[in-house]
């Protein structure tokens, strides 16, 4: 059973410039804008409509165990970036 392989950001951009009727260049530079909007607004929390939300969390401190000695260790605490799928995102691909 052969696995489908992702999109590439070369046929986001093609799919792109041909649905909208524009430049390769011109959708290449959209998609670029937005990636770099999502960046700048994701400590705010950035949202693509259909798609899902872009948020940072924060984890707690917690224990965890070190996989080479099995030793106990303090994992820090610190922030971290999710994507939340949006319920619309979720029953598009999914189904209901």
């Amino acid at each position: 059973m052969a696995v489908a392989k992702p999109m590439t950001k070369a046929k986001i951009i093609d799919t792109l410039a041909s649905k909208l009727s524009v430049t390769k260049k011109l959708a290449g530079q959209f998609l670029e804008e937005i990636t770099l909007l999502a960046y700048k607004e994701a400590k705010k929390s950035f949202v693509f409509p259909g798609l899902g939300k872009l948020v940072v969390a924060s984890r707690k401190k917690r224990t965890g165990r070190n996989p080479r000695t099995g030793e106990a260790m303090i994992i820090p605490a610190k922030k971290v970036l999710k994507f939340r799928i949006a319920k619309q995102a979720k029953d598009a691909v999914l189904g209901k």
